[in-house]
């Protein structure tokens, strides 16, 4: 049984931060305020004067998902986006290997939780759709994941090689390959009794997949099928002709969508904000994605030529070629961070829209462009922060009297340093400053006197005192190594609570993979998060299991 306790910790981000506490002026930045009490009646009666395509939207995903199992509450739920009333909460991530790390699965289970918890309160039914960013081509970003190696965090890496800026969906998976590099990974969590058959489903479902986003989606949807969400690759060639109309949107508002974002972004500036969006003059927000290539291109408009090209001037088109490749071809097409939200309020009936931290800032600068396509942008709801703390280091925690709350808003290095110079012997401290300082007044009372009779030894006495400094320096070390090395059972706790609470000096969310706790705890890990009471309420999930 799994324990909830709460904690308000410091965010990083000063915009997402200011934006968790209520200190915005919200108006400036979202269309709607979390703090209002009747903030998804407004939305909802919002969403029902505008009109989707919910019926080929619902048989699009049927027909994708079709192929990795429709369960009972999948095909309640598609029935039901079909239905005018219905909304849904969203929310994106990249295809990372093995899902990537434990953020992705926090959003996930924000998504589940947020469109369950509305369902009751509007007493309509609000869908959980996950986006997969298939689009993305930044495979470093999800080719790895961390595992931990004698007392640190080490990346482990697929190992292919990237030509082209190929799509993440259009990076081949090499069954081979992905079953020596998961038997790495799973050796290095330990041998459990749920270790051999995590592996063998890790295998076989690796050996369906024929790219990253396959693999990814076919592992999520086998945890989370029983709550009912739906998953969409934004990559998949039918949701792309599924958004030609949109695209021609998209291309013939390019100007004004780039103007009213970077207007945005001034304002924010002048807040004392810094924007988030890399965004030039004249971009058309759009990629061009050579098919045969598999290489995909960042269109820009150029006002002298009046046509549309990438940096390199190896695609060109006219507003013209550019409309009718969005009305005939726009699997050639993908979006980028501007577009994507727009496209996914073209799409869909969107509740909310479920963030990172980085998210919440990067859509207050679209604030004007949705205004401009006379859109408003959906609630941006922070997704669940969670750390999991497991009991030994719970025990750990109390036999090195270290507060959690400490640990995770400043890590653990504070604690541990009060520790050693608690165990530092005082007379060798004072004997060492004693001697440092004699040594120090006697050397430069020698080197006077040297340079009185040679100014040229003045280079070899500097290099002298160095390496004195140096000697002493270093035994003084080795002493206080020993004095440690008395107290490495309590020091190996510090080093415990560090790799489980904040390896590499990171939130645990963005290092550790769930296969870790599922290796341990086995497959009712994911059952047992679901049932614990995850409130929105800004504040810090920390779950004891």
């Amino acid at each position: 049984m799994m324990e909830l306790k709460e904690l308000a910790l410091p965010s990083i981000n000063k915009f997402a931060s200011d934006y968790i506490k209520n200190k915005l002026a919200i108006q400036e930045f979202f269309h709607y305020d979390l703090q209002e009490q009747n903030v998804y009646r407004t939305r909802l009666k919002d969403l029902q004067e505008r009109t989707f395509k919910r019926q080929e939207l619902a048989e699009y995903i049927s027909t994708y998902m079709s192929p990795l199992g429709l369960t009972d509450k999948i095909k309640q739920n598609l029935n039901a986006l079909v239905e005018k009333d219905t909304t849904v909460v969203i929310g994106g991530q990249q295809a990372g290997l093995l899902s990537g790390p434990l953020y992705t699965i926090h959003k996930i289970i924000s998504i589940i939780k947020l469109a369950e918890q509305q369902s009751l309160n509007l007493g309509k039914k609000v869908v959980p759709v996950f986006w997969v960013a298939g689009e993305d081509h930044d495979l470093q970003e999800v080719n790895h994941v961390f595992v931990q190696k004698g007392n640190r965090y080490e990346k482990v890496s697929y190992p292919y090689y990237q030509e082209t800026k190929s799509m993440i969906s259009d990076v081949p998976l090499d069954f081979g390959t992905v079953e020596r590099w998961a038997s790495d990974v799973f050796q290095s969590f330990g041998e459990t009794r749920y270790t051999k058959t995590l592996l063998e489903e890790v295998k076989y479902i690796a050996s369906e997949s024929n790219n990253f986003s396959d693999f990814f989606v076919k592992l999520v949807h086998s945890w989370f099928k029983d709550y009912g969400l739906l998953i969409i690759d934004a990559a998949d060639e039918k949701l792309r002709r599924h958004e030609s109309d949109y695209f021609e949107q998209l291309i013939l508002n390019q100007e004004q969508i780039t103007n009213q974002v970077m207007k945005q972004q001034s304002f924010m500036i002048e807040k004392g904000y810094k924007r988030t969006i890399e965004l030039e003059d004249y971009a058309a927000n759009l990629f061009f994605y050579d098919i045969e290539k598999h290489e995909r291109a960042l269109l820009f408009y150029d006002p002298d030529t009046h046509q549309f090209k990438d940096k390199a001037g190896a695609y060109i088109f006219t507003k013209e070629q550019l409309l009718e490749l969005a009305k005939q071809k726009p699997e050639c097409l993908s979006n980028n961070v501007v577009s994507r939200p727009i496209m996914q309020e073209m799409l869909f009936p969107v509740l909310a829209f479920i963030s990172g931290p980085g998210e919440v800032a990067y859509w207050s600068e679209l604030k004007l462009a949705f205004e401009w396509l006379e859109m408003k942008m959906p609630p941006i709801v922070p997704r669940l922060n969670i750390t999991f703390i497991e009991k030994d280091i719970q025990k750990a925690l109390h036999e090195i009297d270290v507060d959690i709350y400490e640990v995770l808003a400043y890590g653990i290095d504070g604690a541990k340093s009060r520790f050693l110079n608690s165990i530092k012997d005082s007379s060798i401290e004072s004997l060492y400053g004693q001697m440092k300082n004699q040594l120090i007044i006697n050397h430069q009372m020698l080197s006077q006197a040297a340079l009185h009779y040679d100014k040229g030894l003045e280079p070899l006495l500097k290099k002298n005192a160095d390496l004195i400094n140096e000697q002493l320096d270093f035994i003084y070390d080795r002493i206080n190594g020993s004095v440690e090395k008395k107290h490495n059972h309590i020091l190996n706790k510090y080093i415990d609570v560090q790799n489980q609470l904040r390896p590499l000096s990171s939130p645990q969310e963005r290092i550790i993979n769930l296969y870790y706790y599922l290796n341990k705890y086995g497959p009712e890990f994911i059952p047992d998060l679901m049932k614990v009471d995850l409130e929105f309420n800004s504040m810090h999930k920390v779950v004891l299991v």
